[in-house]
């Protein structure tokens, strides 16, 4: 079993910044998702355990940056340039391999989420 749990969401206007956190119980690989209102979940990015392999959505590359301090076992979502179609639930998740992959389904724990929302 991992536990996560995600903080630091917030309301912030467009264009502005927002860094969440994901507090793990292990270092393993570790996924940030969004999930707005009547919208799927959504892959934003991953970051292996030893963090030296990173993905991203389209929609969020140069925005958002993901990294981690295995000394803290939490990883990092820094957010930038924030866009109104980024209000949405945020959580982090794990997997016990690292694939790259944003496919929800691969993901196999799951934090409670927090809550960001943007506007104008």
């Amino acid at each position: 079993q991992v536990q996560l749990v995600e903080s630091g969401g917030g309301s912030v206007q467009a264009g502005g910044s927002l860094r969440l956190s994901c507090a793990t119980s292990t270092v393993t690989t570790v996924g940030w998702f969004r999930q707005a209102p009547g919208k799927e979940r959504e892959g934003v990015a991953s970051i292996s355990a030893g963090g030296t392999s990173t993905s991203y959505a389209d929609s969020v590359k140069v925005r958002f940056t993901i990294y981690r301090d295995n000394s803290k076992n939490t990883v990092y979502l820094q957010m930038n340039s924030l866009k109104l179609e980024d209000t949405a639930m945020y959580y982090c998740a794990a997997r016990r391999i690292w694939g790259g992959s944003l496919s929800a389904r691969l993901f196999d724990y799951w934090g409670q989420g927090t809550q960001v929302t943007v506007s104008s």
